[in-house]
């Protein structure tokens, strides 16, 4: 009996009725059922995230920052949300009203941009009030679990964002910051330069001074000396006093009957200046009336003439004609001279009466002095006699003030020892303050003062100082296509696991002929083979051209798969042909503990180390890996390795096979009837 003829006669026994045929077929779409549905189905989540409500709730008011300009943060993060529609936003209006959402299930998570949003983005300009803005989040797992992960992403990327734009701006405003106190040391150095000039200019000035205190010195030696003769002055003043209170004491005498003298001519001229004005007012009255007369008589001419005009007695030009005539002898005849002589009279009188009016004031004043000029020489007469006092006591002060000179002598002496002690000081200073000028124009030299490109340039790398240059050696195109291989791997096991539940590992005929154990072992095996072929074709058939894997190298991906299927049927089939119904059980052990080691969806280093030995043995790991360098492109040196590693397991698997055909060689009752059967 070869190995074809007992594969073949299974595969017949297999399909020998309706039946039996469907439950082939859908053994078959097992793997398709399992990995391509789970992968159409989660071919790209995140690509229909905006089918997920979620609140937004805008609460900030916007604040202004130092330079004035205003920032409404919170309303620009909700613009750039919106316009994203990576999720359906719904606005909200209060924080409560969103949370209660979340908490229902309404929205799937919240984010809430509180009322301090801007105002704390801009705090940092102020190093008493500096806060961080906060983003508010409220989710659920009770919606979804995974869901708090993507928001965490999100909002990291809100987060990032904004803190790089703020922190941009923050930047830039602390290099003109530095421009600021760059000018400012600037002006601090000209300002230092200034105050060494004016302390050198005070170093010249304090030199200029001792040599005056060295004059002074000198002038209080020749003040004494001419305090000495001030004393000397001071007896003869003396004297002279004495002298003046007696010549005042005469004229004291002779003036005593001044004022009854100075009142009678003060009277006589009031009299007179009283007579002058009764005089001019008469002269002004007659003037006044002679004008007056002038007047009436032309306004009766004028009414004369409008009446004879009005009786045709004579014409309008005759009546301008008298009124001219009349004008003209008024102003030039007899009548004129006559007056311009009355009126030249009456300006003299005036200036009569003005003048002895001036006279009478004045003889009045005259007479009010006399007696306050009488009563001054009797004051006079007293200071002098009080000056002749006071000159006596000057001269008995001046040995003091002669006293005092010696002192102001020695005293402009240690004035002038202190000025020479304030030149060498000054002097110092003088030198201090120069250094002290070039050391800030040196400082001010390396305080950075950037121009406007170069702020902007520098902002933003100090508010992203770290860029990441991503470079993809292989790239998933999906999330699907992330996680395909780790399913159609799972996929394919999991499918030829189901081909024993209707396949026999091994014939009650094959075992019942004269056959060697290894044809009966690989006989049992191809059917499992064939089957798996075709479950790992139609698997990849269906995963590249209905869900569009494309696979940078889709033949090889192929014949990897089957080369997975005949390792995977291998052990399959040997462990179920070695222990029966309870290598199933084996199987399924083998399947959860691939799962949970062969690093499909975390890197396999993250398990605990005892799965690390299991990833190492189990082959699920290893097709997993080999599926990704295929299928995303990237290096291949480790395909023949693993290809390798499975026919290695096909060989284990199909020793196993072997051991068992030599062991059910020997029929027992537990063969005839088994404790259990699955």
């Amino acid at each position: 009996m070869t190995v074809l003829r007992l594969a073949r006669s299974e595969l017949k026994r297999m399909t020998g009725g309706l039946l039996p045929k469907l439950t082939i077929l859908a053994l078959t779409m097992v793997p398709l059922l399992y990995g391509a549905v789970y992968l159409y189905a989660n071919w790209d989540p995140y690509g229909n995230l905006d089918q997920i409500d979620a609140a937004l709730v805008v609460e900030d008011t916007g604040a202004s920052s130092s330079d004035g300009t205003e920032l409404r943060a919170g309303d620009k993060v909700a613009d750039s949300l919106l316009e994203a529609h990576l999720f359906n936003w719904q606005s909200v209006a209060t924080a409560e009203a969103a949370d209660q959402g979340v908490s229902s299930g309404k929205y799937a998570f919240a984010l809430k941009i509180p009322a301090d949003f801007s105002a704390n983005l801009v705090s940092p300009g102020s190093f008493d009030s500096a806060s961080q803005a906060m983003l508010n989040v409220t989710t659920n797992d009770a919606n979804n679990y995974l869901l708090s992960t993507i928001v965490d992403k999100l909002t990291t990327a809100v987060h990032n964002t904004v803190a790089k734009d703020v922190g941009e701006e923050t930047a830039n405003q602390l290099l003109t910051g530095f421009g600021t106190i760059h000018s400012q040391m600037v002006k601090a150095g000209d300002g230092a330069g200034q105050l060494a000039d004016g302390i050198a200019t005070l170093r010249d000035g304090t030199v200029t001074l001792h040599q005056g205190t060295t004059e002074l010195s000198s002038g209080a030696g020749e003040l004494y000396a001419g305090q000495l003769k001030l004393r000397d002055g001071a007896n003869q003043l003396n004297a002279g006093a004495g002298q003046l209170s007696s010549g005042l004491a005469q004229l004291k005498d002779k003036t005593a009957s001044l004022p009854a003298s100075a009142q009678a001519l003060a009277d006589g001229a009031s009299q007179v200046a009283a007579g002058n004005a009764q005089l001019n007012t008469k002269v002004q009255d007659v003037v006044t009336q002679l004008e007056a007369a002038d007047q009436g008589l032309r306004t009766r001419l004028i009414a004369t003439n409008s009446r004879l005009v009005d009786s045709k007695v004579i014409t309008q030009e005759q009546a301008d004609q008298i009124l001219a005539d009349f004008d003209k002898t008024a102003s030039t005849g007899p009548v004129a001279d006559a007056k311009a002589k009355i009126q030249k009279d009456a300006a003299q009188i005036q200036q009569l009466a003005d003048g002895s009016a001036a006279v009478s004031a004045g003889a009045a004043q005259l007479a009010g002095a006399t007696p306050a000029l009488k009563d001054a020489i009797v004051q006079a007469s007293g200071g002098a006699d009080q000056l002749s006092a006071g000159s006596a006591t000057l001269a008995a002060g001046q040995q003091s003030a002669l006293d005092g000179a010696g002192r102001l002598s020695d005293g402009a002496v240690k004035l002038d020892d202190g000025a020479g002690q304030l030149e060498a000081g000054a002097g110092t200073a003088a030198d201090g303050s120069r250094t002290l000028a070039d050391e800030i124009a040196k400082g001010a030299g390396q305080v950075p003062n950037p121009d406007d490109s170069q702020k902007s340039s520098l902002s933003k790398v100090i508010a992203d100082p770290v860029s990441v240059s991503n470079v993809s050696q292989a790239k998933a195109n999906s999330y699907g296509a992330g996680l395909a291989p780790f399913f159609l791997t799972l996929a394919l096991w999991i499918g030829i696991f189901m081909l024993v539940q209707a396949m026999r590992p091994i014939t009650q005929r094959a075992l019942a002929s004269n056959a060697p154990a290894w044809k009966i072992a690989v006989g049992g095996w191809l059917p499992f083979l064939a089957v798996s072929v075709v479950q790992a074709s139609l698997l990849t058939l269906v995963v590249d051209l209905a869900l569009g894997l494309n696979p940078a190298h889709p033949v090889l991906m192929w014949l990897f798969m089957l080369a997975a299927a005949m390792a995977f049927s291998a052990i399959i089939q040997g462990v179920v042909a070695l222990l029966g119904s309870p290598g199933k059980l084996v199987v399924l052990i083998l399947l959860v503990l691939q799962l949970v080691s062969s690093g499909g969806t975390f890197p396999w280093q993250t398990t605990p180390t005892p799965l690390h030995v299991v990833h190492e043995v189990l082959p699920m790991g290893y097709v997993v890996t080999g599926m990704r360098h295929l299928i995303y492109g990237a290096d291949l040196s480790m395909i023949v390795p693993t290809l390798l590693g499975l026919l290695g397991y096909t060989l284990l698997g199909a020793a196993m096979s072997t051991l068992a055909v030599r062991k059910h060689k020997f029929w027992t009752l537990k063969t005839l009837k088994p404790e259990i059967a699955v």
